[in-house]
């Protein structure tokens, strides 16, 4: 991937050098604005990879440049920067069509994180199709036929099941944020949805148990992590 372009639209001066300096030592190409008109003057299709938009801002919110980027760009990923974890805003940012969402104070490694998570999603042109059958040790897991076969036998998944544990085999050794598995799987981050996900994770955990390289990790305030250990 060569140095994706963001589009950068923070109203604190302070946090918006930090940031864009930040992200061109990490080899990207960023663009800061200064507030949410800036923000909807210099946003051209084609010309970024992602977005990054501060929720309160002067002129224009992140909300109505966000609701203005993906109108000319329907593609474009878009992460929120937001100071309140406000259950509403959320709700909110991914009506309008928002990837992720980070509260503030966050750390750099973080922010640099979900970036790449977004960018590997939206920037592997097909929302990456697993192969027919996928071998994960002893275990066959074959997406379209919501089947997991194992040694004791074969275990037929249920819908949710089986978009989970395909989000995390296309995310290999990868942090899932609980964010996007519930957004994507989901449709909506409520803590009733997060209860059942975890519901969800220990069914997986049982199911994978019989293979000792396969473990789903979880990363403490970010999410979860299939990891092979061969």
């Amino acid at each position: 991937m060569d140095n994706p372009r963001i589009l950068l639209a923070e109203d604190d001066p302070n946090l918006g050098q930090v940031l864009n300096e930040y992200l061109m030592l990490k080899g990207f190409k960023p663009t800061l604005c200064v507030d949410g008109q800036q923000g909807a003057d210099t946003f051209k299709p084609g010309k970024f990879d992602i977005c990054i938009l501060d929720l309160m801002m002067p002129k224009k919110d992140g909300f109505q440049l966000a609701e203005e980027i993906k109108s000319i760009d329907p593609e474009i990923p878009i992460i929120f920067l937001t100071a309140k974890s406000m259950k509403e805003d959320m709700v909110q940012g991914f009506q309008v069509g928002a990837d992720d969402y980070i509260t503030k104070p966050f750390s750099m490694e973080v922010l640099l994180l979900r970036i790449k998570a977004v960018l590997k999603r939206t920037m592997s042109g097909t929302h990456s199709e697993i192969p027919d059958e996928v071998t994960l040790g002893c275990l066959k897991y074959q997406y379209a036929d919501n089947s997991l076969t194992t040694p004791s036998g074969p275990i037929k998944l249920t819908t949710k099941e089986n978009e989970l544990l395909k989000l995390f085999v296309e995310n290999l050794n990868q942090t899932v944020t609980r964010t996007v598995a519930l957004k994507k799987i989901w449709h909506d981050d409520s803590y009733f949805n997060a209860r059942s996900m975890d519901v969800y994770i220990a069914k997986l955990r049982k199911y994978l148990k019989e293979e000792e390289s396969l473990k789903i990790l979880t990363v403490h305030g970010e999410g979860f992590k299939l990891v092979h250990m061969h």
